[in-house]
């Protein structure tokens, strides 16, 4: 039995059982473990048994395990635990107790296979593959329930199969089916529920059982491995020669080993199908990859036919979208499928780069151009001679260099800051922007002519919350990958996470689900992310709005997509919907999150 040993200063060492879940321990009466001394608080600490370990918890003080400061610790045997001025031993074995209490044997089988148990646990973290941890826990109930043999039985299309036969002396039994009572397994199967036998020979119950006669089945123990109320599987114990080897502690004790089976098994049952989850993931992906982009909604199927017919021309592509939606993997995808793919492909962010150095940025300077030119230096037009430019963020441009910027796609020729020498240049310029550039031109922060020269043919990338069940084949497939890159145990996602990334409005798109991924990879403890690991608690998700709103916005959302594909034409596009032209400058005009008329 587990217990505490204080060395007296005077006196024999005083040994005090710990038989209870949890162990009061202080000076105050009422305490399990009472210390008449002055150092300890009134209720110091407590030892807390939690089925598999022994944990020191500071109540009303702080203790020290092993001379370390700890408010709370596990802690095994023949440990040092410092309260105040007194030290303990602590002991997960029997000491001598000058006086028990008669309790203490009503407990002492039950304890005996938690410590067990918990010793098991211990073990259990250095065996990696499942046969081997069934072994050890089977080991561990033989010698706890004083069994002669012990099996592990799981179900395979609800048929009983042997997973493991052992032997007290911790070796496998040959055609272990020979040793099993057919009878007593079907009751179980049947009933779910753990059975004692104490003399299977004469219980009313079994002693006809051809399987207990032919095998003088003395005493016998079975449970059920249950997982979310599916049976599993059954473990089995039995001694032939002792009859009611087995009282109620010591089923008690196997319940407590057959659950730590079920989750061994449920766990090796889940790494299974994650094992099947991932192989179907990557037919999925090599259905459903386009290049490095990943999807099949039917509008991205859209765009993909796109991309594959405008790549082989030279045609510019104007790309738009919501931030996160990936613009820049499409303009890689176009340049990867063109002509040009063995060019350079040249990035230039224009909301990135200073107004004043714009200019010199996109197409060079001559020594001595201005303060701090002190070399001639290519821009990104010249880099990318041969091959691709990608002007991302095109809409931040400033007005004043869009006119040079006109000049250098109709001409193909550029002129370096502080120069007057012209160069011609050969690429193929692909833009990409978040903002309504035709709302721009109707300000007076971006140019018609420009905006014309760069849309010949828009690819409208659909935001994630409008892509369906990409957002989960999104998921697996980046959870898979940096769980790679960071060396994570991280498997994949639980049913209630993929809930949650349905349910989500995901603003910043797939860099935004990209980005939780990575944090949850890195922080998560366990197999599988859970909606908490990736900050999708409730009240992150979009409010219910009502249906007129609902309605109201959809109806927007929808006249901008249809006006993306007309280029802008909005009597094209209102004939195309069929309506009259004033309903689309009214869904223009209005705000996004403007109120219906007549709403609340």
């Amino acid at each position: 039995m587990p217990s505490l040993k204080w060395v007296a200063p005077q006196g024999r060492p005083r040994v005090f059982p710990v038989y209870k879940k949890i162990t009061s321990i202080g000076r105050g009466a009422a305490n399990d473990v009472v210390l008449d001394d002055a150092t300890l608080a009134e209720h110091h600490a407590q030892l807390v048994f939690d089925g598999r370990d022994f944990t020191i918890q500071a109540v009303d003080d702080t203790v020290h395990v092993n001379g370390k400061k700890k408010r709370k610790a596990k802690i095994f045997h023949n440990d040092k635990l410092t309260l105040g001025e007194l030290e303990l031993v602590f002991s997960v074995y029997d000491e001598t107790v000058p006086e028990t209490r008669a309790e203490d044997d009503d407990h002492a089988a039950e304890l005996a296979g938690m410590i067990k148990l918990s010793e098991f646990n211990r073990r259990l973290l250095q065996i990696r593959a499942v046969p081997e941890q069934i072994d050890a826990l089977l080991d561990a109930v033989i010698e706890v329930t004083h069994a002669a043999k012990g099996f592990v039985i799981l179900l395979e299309d609800g048929e009983p199969h042997i997973a493991s036969a052992r032997n007290l002396d911790k070796t496998d039994i040959p055609d272990g089916v020979r040793h099993l009572s057919d009878s007593i397994i079907s009751q179980v199967i049947e009933s779910k529920q753990p059975l004692i036998v104490s003399d299977a020979l004469n219980d009313t119950m079994f002693k006809t059982s051809e399987s207990v006669m032919n095998l003088k089945l003395c005493s016998v123990m079975c449970a059920p491995l249950m997982a979310q109320g599916q049976l599993l599987g059954l473990i089995y114990v039995g001694n032939d020669n002792v009859v009611s080897l087995f009282e109620d502690s010591s089923l008690d004790v196997l319940n407590i080993f057959a659950g730590q089976a079920s989750l061994i098994l449920q766990n090796a049952i889940l790494l299974d199908q994650l094992d099947v989850d991932r192989k179907r993931i990557q037919e999925e992906l090599d259905d459903k990859r386009f290049g490095g982009i990943i999807g099949s909604c039917p509008t991205l199927l859209e765009v993909f036919d796109k991309v594959e017919k405008v790549a082989q021309t030279d045609i510019s592509v104007l790309i738009t979208g919501e931030t996160g939606t990936g613009k820049e993997l499409f303009a890689r995808e176009v340049h990867r499928r063109s002509q040009r793919k063995d060019g350079p492909f040249v990035v230039v962010n224009c909301g990135a780069i200073p107004e004043n150095l714009m200019e010199s940025e996109l197409f060079g300077h001559v020594r001595g151009a201005f303060t701090g030119a002190v070399a001639t230096r290519d821009g990104k037009f010249q880099l990318a001679d041969g091959g691709t430019l990608f002007l991302d963020e095109i809409g931040e441009m400033p007005v004043a260099l869009q006119v040079k910027l006109l000049r250098a796609l109709q001409e193909r020729v550029v002129m370096k800051v502080g120069d007057s020498k012209q160069e011609k240049v050969d690429i193929r310029v692909l833009a990409a922007t978040n903002r309504n550039l035709e709302e721009e031109i109707q300000k007076g922060g971006f140019r018609e002519d420009l905006y014309y020269r760069l849309n010949v043919v828009n690819l409208h990338l659909p935001p994630l919350r409008e892509r369906g069940d990409d957002v989960v084949v999104l998921a697996k497939f980046l959870l898979q990958k940096y769980a790679r890159e960071y060396g994570a145990k991280v498997k994949g996602f639980t049913p209630g996470a993929l809930a949650a990334m349905k349910k989500y409005d995901w603003p910043g798109n797939v860099r935004q689900l990209e980005n939780r991924i990575k944090k949850a990879v890195v922080l998560a403890d366990k197999t599988l992310v859970g909606p908490e690991d990736m900050d999708l608690f409730p009240e992150a998700l979009a409010p219910v709005v009502p249906l007129s709103q609902a309605r109201e916005e959809f109806t927007r959302r929808y006249i901008l997509e249809v006006l993306e594909r007309n280029n802008g034409n909005r009597t094209k596009t209102a004939r195309d919907l069929g309506v009259d032209p004033r309903t689309i400058f009214r869904y223009l005009e209005r705000e996004p999150d403007a109120p219906s008329p007549g709403g609340g």
